[in-house]
């Protein structure tokens, strides 16, 4: 489960004081039994809620596959680039238990707010040039769409090339169109658009402002060297997990059901992610006085300028709304437009995200050749190699919410040994399960390795992880080689992938903030760390950029033709793959002379 802002907060020479004073939680300060709840239940919010997400853009708002997945992807992007500004509020200003409060309040809110979707969007289709009503029938596999030509109801199929066929009661053909000449569409409610947009700003604003701070707590729990630290932090990362693990099962089951059981709506599966939030705030606004003296205003901030951020952020809502509007309207370049024309083309969030990253990091590392020395440069030029690295690991990772949960709707029969079915959005489950139970053995195997002068080095490691994610997506497409009749492939493959995949975070992940603490000049080491998130955020966008090469016709939400849609998504995911792995082979090369400029970093 990806969650690379924890440990990032400072150590506090002032441990904890207090009532609380010298208890302990499994030999750790006692207030890490509070901070590890509160987490797991911030996390349950959000995974629960990224668990429905495409779905919900796919199926109630009817939303293109394009549209859909650039929406996921610019959220996640904020998601991860707006602790930067949160974590400094914090640092100068409010304090982390108050920034943590009140991104828990704008989450909260933000989650409640999904749960006003109206009734689902109408689907229409436009048929070269002409709108016609498209009628829906029936559920699950039995689903079907029709569209009423000429007084003739018509039922809607598309073919192996991509045109559409309008088939007529008696299973003839009444009329062909044209691959690119019939276009699926819905008719959705403003208001409910407006509100769809406020909420996911409110999770992100409130993500910014709760995200690095609750780390932060995590960290001021321990004295400078102590060693403890590292294994509280572990605790801490276990938390996320086992908060996202639940709700990744749980919210899909109230918002569509289980085991024949249609559930609740969408609304239902919100409205569990938002409790898991309010639990959460009522966790840290509660505490007993189990936090005295944890995360309190610096000593030196001023007093009044509470109200003023508090506002300043609210405003921010509508800049943020502003953002995901400007991603609904864009529109993919036609090849051969070149690099210039392509970035000239990208929605501003996607302007911006790119033109601060190319900026930075050959603007850092040309301050660092001049005022730095030589192997102060050369250790900032490993960081750089390997931030990039990192970025595309991401990138290709970070499918599960779009590409691989659209596959798993599509493409998968989500039967479980022919018990019970589950949902599409629960598939994502299985990346916190394999990290629950794999994290400490591979914690163990780890220092094995290091007792043994055998760990591989940390090029090594991200070198691994990029060729273990496309050796998932190959997993996955030898599965598809075994698709049934219907063009679905067995569950176990795509939960291979995620096993496989689970594996490679589990090399990259833990190891990426240390990495950059230990090989920044010291002088810029906050620096570095923006750039380090900024990196995250940029390969979430990116992430939607390529699951929108996965993108297939869709009526009604239902895909028109299933085999043109398990090509499509084989087809991308063997780029992914190949990609994937020649970048790792790559990167395997390069760790030689990126182990000499690190200079015994390990």
């Amino acid at each position: 489960m990806t969650d690379t802002s924890i440990g990032i907060g400072a150590a506090n020479p002032g441990a904890p004081q207090g009532k609380t004073a010298g208890k302990t939680w499994f030999g750790h300060p006692i207030q890490l039994a509070r901070l590890f709840t509160t987490e797991a239940m911030e996390r349950f919010g959000y995974y629960g809620m990224r668990a429905l997400l495409t779905l919900y853009l796919a199926q109630h708002f009817l939303f293109s596959d394009t549209t859909t997945t650039g929406i996921y992807g610019g959220f996640t992007a904020l998601v991860y680039l707006t602790p930067l500004i949160g974590g400094l509020m914090a640092d100068r200003f409010l304090g982390s238990k108050r920034s943590v409060k009140f991104g828990a309040i704008l989450m909260s809110i933000g989650y409640l707010t999904l749960c006003f979707g109206g009734q689902p969007a109408k689907p229409f289709a436009m048929i070269d040039g002409q709108r016609y009503e498209v009628t829906v029938r029936g559920a699950g596999e039995a689903r079907q769409q029709f569209v009423t030509d000429a007084g003739r109801e018509l039922k809607i199929r598309g073919n192996d090339d991509k045109s559409v066929s309008l088939v007529d009661a008696t299973g003839a053909e009444a009329r062909r169109v044209a691959p690119g000449k019939f276009e699926a569409g819905g008719e959705r409610a403003p208001l409910s658009v407006f509100l769809l947009l406020i909420g996911l700003a409110l999770v992100t604003i409130g993500n910014g402002f709760f995200k690095p701070n609750i780390s932060t707590m995590v960290g001021a729990l321990y004295e400078q060297g102590d060693r403890r630290r590292d294994a509280g932090f572990t605790i801490f990362y276990m938390g996320i997990n086992l908060g996202s693990l639940f709700s990744q099962i749980l919210c899909p089951i109230l918002a569509v059901g289980m085991f024949g059981w249609g559930g609740l709506g969408w609304w239902a599966g919100f409205a569990l992610a938002a409790a898991g939030m309010v639990v959460s705030w009522l966790l840290i606004q509660f505490d007993g006085g189990r936090l005295d003296g944890i995360g309190d205003r610096p000593a030196d901030a001023p007093a009044n300028r509470d109200l003023l951020i508090y506002g300043g952020a609210i405003l921010a809502i509508p800049v943020v709304w502003f953002l995901f509007t400007n991603l609904m309207s864009y529109v993919r370049p036609e090849a051969g437009s070149g690099i210039i024309g392509y970035f000239l083309g990208l929605p501003i969030m996607g302007k911006m995200m790119f033109g601060t990253f190319l900026v930075s990091v050959p603007g850092i590392l040309i301050w660092a050749r001049l005022k730095g020395s030589a192997q102060e440069f050369q250790m900032m030029l490993a960081a750089m190699v390997l931030i990039t690295f990192n970025t595309v690991f991401w990138t290709l990772f970070e499918q599960a919410g779009s590409s691989l949960t659209l596959f798993a709707d599509r493409n998968t029969d989500l039967s479980v040994f022919g018990w019970f079915d589950i949902t599409a959005g629960q598939t994502q489950f299985f990346n916190a399960l394999f990290i629950v139970l794999l994290a400490p053995l591979f914690s163990a195997m780890w220092n094995a390795m290091a007792r043994r002068g055998m760990e591989p080095t940390i090029p090594i490691k991200f070198a691994i992880a990029l060729m273990s994610v496309g050796a998932g997506f190959l997993f996955l497409v030898w599965g598809a080689q075994f698709a049934d009749a219907s063009f679905k492939v067995g569950l176990w493959w795509l939960a291979g992938l995620y096993l496989i995949h689970s594996i490679a975070e589990l090399c990259i992940s833990p190891v990426g903030l240390s990495m950059i603490t230990k090989l920044s000049i010291a002088r810029i080491v906050g620096l570095m760390m923006g750039v380090w998130f900024l990196s995250i955020a940029v390969a979430q966008y990116v992430a939607g950029i390529v699951a929108q090469f996965a993108s297939v016709e869709t009526v009604g939400g239902q895909v028109t033709n299933l085999k043109v849609s398990l090509d499509t998504y084989v087809g991308v995911f063997t780029t992914i793959a190949e990609v994937s792995i020649a970048l790792g082979v790559l990167l395997l090369i390069l760790s030689l002379p990126l182990k000499k400029w690190m200079h015994g970093v390990k």
